[in-house]
């Protein structure tokens, strides 16, 4: 059997409970932590994400990703609070099971949590937002980065932090890369600067898989929500997904190499055409003062469209 890597090098005969294929790494579960930890210090540090001296708030949906993030950058000793937007999904009282999972979360660390009621907001949830359109999901992606982007400058966090893993940044890079999204590619980095009334996004955890944060979830016995989305449930796992798994299975560590060497090889070549690329130039919403792309913005022109139809 396998003895922990760490453990050997201070002399003991630890066995390994845990392999990183990738890492090429035994480790037994303590050592797994601390490697966890010091893995992404490492990461917040070369991406220069942000400091400790900087307010961080975590988007936390109930997941393994972003609570295993919020309790991984609490005991690392930073500034991080979460925000959590109920959606109102009652399928398998997901959003309540959701919530619940989060409060105490936030109560075992001890940090601030900040609930937005969607349908208290808007007028509606994301059932009802089903009902009128096919592209929900995408919306419901919108919705919840106008809210973390709006709060975030309210109460004066200076970066939002979200939960996106290796296997969300491989799968979807090799996606846009196939179909040559030149847009998604010039913009493809850990770390999106504040500018045009956005707070600062980082991705801290976009060099561990799915496989290792849910190790860490499950050794620091993080009450997540083992479930996705259950709307969601029609569409069928992406067929760049299940590529980058193969390639990961018969040549551990694909995942990571594909991504840094896109980021430190291609990414800059993309970056110097990168207005080429871009969208017309963001304004102010009218109405809200977000940026958007057109006036009213899309969560504006949905709260009115819903208020509307309930009269």
């Amino acid at each position: 059997m396998a003895r922990c890597r760490l453990c050997r090098n201070e002399k003991k005969r630890t066995p390994a409970e845990i392999y990183l294929p990738a890492h090429r790494l035994p480790l037994c579960r303590q050592h797994f932590v601390e490697w966890f930890e010091r893995y992404l210090e490492r990461t917040i540090r070369s991406f220069r994400m942000f400091s400790r001296r900087e307010k961080i708030l975590v988007a936390v949906s109930g997941g393994k990703d972003s609570l295993t993030l919020w309790q991984a950058l609490t005991s690392l000793g930073y500034e991080a609070d979460g925000l959590f937007i109920y959606l109102g999904i009652e399928e398998n009282s997901f959003s309540l099971l959701s919530r619940r999972a989060v409060e105490a979360t936030a109560e075992r660390l001890g940090r601030p949590l900040h609930i937005i009621d969607m349908e208290a907001e808007l007028g509606f949830t994301i059932p009802d937002l089903r009902k009128k359109t096919r592209k929900y999901c995408s919306m419901c992606g919108s919705v919840k980065r106008y809210y973390l982007n709006q709060l975030a400058k309210r109460l004066g966090y200076q970066v939002i932090a979200t939960g996106h893993n290796l296997d969300d940044e491989a799968s979807s890079l090799l996606g846009n890369l196939l179909n040559w999204n030149l847009k998604y590619l010039a913009r493809k980095y850990p770390v999106l600067p504040e500018e045009h009334g956005f707070v600062r996004k980082v991705k801290p955890l976009c060099r561990f898989t799915a496989k290792e944060i849910r190790t860490y979830a499950e050794i620091k016995g993080l009450p997540y929500l083992p479930e996705s989305c259950p709307l969601s449930e029609e569409a069928t796992r992406p067929l760049y997904a299940e590529l980058m798994d193969e390639l990961e299975e018969k040549a551990p560590g694909t995942k990571l190499r594909f991504y840094l060497e896109y980021l430190r090889k291609a990414l800059p070549l993309f970056a110097e055409k990168r207005e080429n690329f871009m969208d017309k130039a963001l304004i102010k919403c009218e109405r809200c003062g977000e940026p958007a792309v057109s006036s009213p913005c899309l969560v504006c022109r949905l709260k009115e469209e819903f208020k509307n139809h309930a009269r």
